[in-house]
């Protein structure tokens, strides 16, 4: 005995084309374009970071150019900046190669995103642990470097870790160079920019962002 369908009703319809689709990794870093987790998140145009309290967000900046972030918590810090890379190529194994050819104290082991380089680096004449993670995405690469003790120490650096797993990068469409960084914006010039879109209220607090230049 065969059954007519029931047809699905029109507002369920639109409800479930509406629905945000569930992301099919268990952590990222995320681009922008796939399915990732839905929640606050801080908006820098090119990188949408996790919006934390507990860490102090200052953005790096070269002239009038934003292009880098540095995450503060407790004695260590996070650097992070997106680079643009080739459509079917990866850029972190041509980066670590650079980054130890400068640092040849840096060793290469495996962490939690792949291979990492870790050790003691000096400058301005202070030695500290340093730890660089790359990550390539579609058509970018984000490197992230932790200084400080959450370098060296696991429990210092998680984190520091769950922070990068929940960043989105914003590569865009327009051509860019290789290893171009991926420019960014304070909250307050993205809203300037889009204060016209539904539901915005200018007058809202958002997260305060210092520079680094």
């Amino acid at each position: 005995m065969f059954r007519r369908r029931r047809r699905e009703q029109p507002e369920q319809a639109a409800a479930d084309a509406a629905a945000p689709a569930e992301p099919t990794r268990e952590s990222g870093p995320w681009d922008s374009d796939e399915p990732h987790p839905d929640h606050d998140r801080i908006d820098l145009g090119g990188l949408r970071l996790p919006h934390n309290p507990d860490f102090d967000v200052r953005l790096a900046s070269v002239g009038d150019q934003h292009i880098g972030v540095v995450v503060i918590h407790g004695d260590s810090t996070l650097q992070l900046q997106g680079l643009a890379a080739p459509r079917s190529l990866g850029l972190w194994d041509e980066v670590k190669t650079k980054i130890t050819q400068q640092l040849p104290a840096l060793e290469e082991r495996e962490g939690p995103f792949g291979a990492e380089l870790r050790g003691e680096i000096t400058a301005d004449g202070q030695t500290r642990q340093a730890r660089y993670v790359g990550i390539d995405g579609p058509r970018w690469f984000l490197l992230a470097v932790v200084h400080g003790p959450a370098a060296a120490d696991e429990a210092a650096a998680e984190p520091f870790l769950d922070f990068l797993r929940d960043v989105v990068v914003v590569r865009g469409t327009e051509p860019m160079a290789r290893e171009e960084p991926i420019v960014l914006r304070r909250p307050n010039e993205q809203a300037a920019q889009s204060d016209d879109r539904p539901g915005l209220n200018p007058f809202r607090r958002g997260p305060e962002i210092s520079e680094i230049r």
